[in-house]
């Protein structure tokens, strides 16, 4: 077995050919886009920000989320803010709840909005209002499931406005629980969290989480709100910051104390009705952003599959196995580098292994919850 092959035109050249091409789609993610997320800074310094913050949960049905979580951001450190819950249509006990709250907590206000049928499902609408009824024209988003990892939250998100900079996308991660599907749940958010941070810092933003994004009024009106895509259930973070988001009146915060954690769904089937609705925002993204979050899982899946092929051929094996290792060994250290950044550590060991599962599973997601339609909010 030699090192070199001698290369002939034959089947196995071709699929050499096509693992090269392969594994610098790869070098390309790595060094174009994951790099930039691998070596951002985190140890920006909290500034002594004072601007007014109007923090903004849409509630449904969530009286018990609401109990859990909502004490923890009503005596957030921060010198002045609002909290405005917007009891969407909730039959439990949430109305309830918040008035006991808003006796507690003077800067609680709550806005009702009653059952109504022809409403559309989503949390559009009652954001909408609640972007009305504001005092303040700095916005702080998340959701009553959701809890700020610290008390720093409103201080660390605020702190990154500026006169420059109207948005700032935050990360909403799961808390650890046992079982497989928590940690394909948790790895899947982690993943998603690369994925738009890092594009975000190449200057190609297309999406946020909903449970922990902030942005000003003026660039809300700017766009019209979420008029485009009111029809559709989710789009709320996605394609708002696909709208929103200009190469330079944004950025991003991925300092631990910033987190909004939340439970993750118990179920398959509860997940997968939620990657609907994430899902159904897709077919509006731009033709560009599509094939930047398409290739990726395509060409690591054919590299493997071309490897596999060519790796017990006498001319390819060796030298195709290491540039394949060398890929690997790269794809650790920098990938791995963004799953740090986002306190995911347990993952970096087996990295390649999900990784490559992911790759796998996700398409299987998607065609599930196409062919079901399960949009339902």
């Amino acid at each position: 077995m030699t090192y070199l092959p001698i290369f002939q035109l034959d089947f196995y050249l071709f699929a050499f050919i096509a693992f090269i091409l392969f594994v610098l789609i790869q070098i390309f993610y790595l060094f174009f886009i994951h790099v930039r997320m691998a070596y951002h800074s985190t140890s920006e310094k909290i500034a002594s920000s004072s601007i007014p913050i109007s923090v903004i949960i849409a509630a449904r049905n969530e009286s018990d989320n609401l109990y859990e979580n909502l004490p923890t951001i009503l005596s957030q450190d921060y010198p002045e803010f609002e909290v405005i819950v917007v009891n969407n249509q909730s039959i439990d006990d949430s109305g309830w709840l918040l008035t006991a709250f808003s006796r507690q907590f003077p800067n609680l206000r709550v806005v009702e909005l009653g059952r109504n049928q022809h409403l559309r499902p989503g949390k559009k609408l009652p954001i909408t209002l609640a972007i009305k009824a504001a005092k303040y024209e700095h916005f702080l988003l998340t959701d009553a499931d959701c809890k700020p990892s610290s008390s720093q939250w409103i201080r660390q998100m605020s702190s990154h406005f500026s006169s420059s900079k109207h948005i700032v996308i935050g990360y909403g991660p799961y808390s650890k629980n046992k079982g497989f599907l928590n940690r394909l749940i948790r790895y899947d958010t982690a993943w998603i969290g690369v994925s738009y941070f890092s594009m975000a810092l190449a200057k190609l933003p297309y999406m946020g989480v909903g449970r922990n994004l902030a942005y000003t009024k003026p660039v809300f009106n700017s766009v019209n709100g979420f008029k485009s895509h009111y029809g559709l259930p989710s789009g709320d973070d996605d394609l708002f910051i696909q709208e929103a988001a200009k190469k330079s009146n944004y950025t991003v915060n991925l300092d631990p104390t910033s987190y909004c954690y939340s439970a993750a769904a118990p179920t398959w089937g509860r997940w997968i009705r939620q990657k609907s609705r994430h899902y159904s925002t897709s077919s509006r993204y731009k033709l560009i952003k599509k094939w930047l979050l398409g290739i990726y899982p395509i060409s690591l899946i054919l590299m493997w599959a071309s490897f596999v092929t060519l790796i017990f051929n006498g001319e390819y094996g060796l030298f195709t196995a290491s540039i394949f290792i060398v890929t690997l060994i790269l794809k650790w250290w920098i990938q791995g580098r963004c799953l740090s950044k986002l306190k995911e550590k347990s993952f970096i060991p087996y990295f390649l292994f999900w990784d490559l599962f992911y790759a796998l599973i996700m398409p299987i997601i998607y065609y599930v919850t196409e062919r079901q339609k399960l949009y339902r909010w």
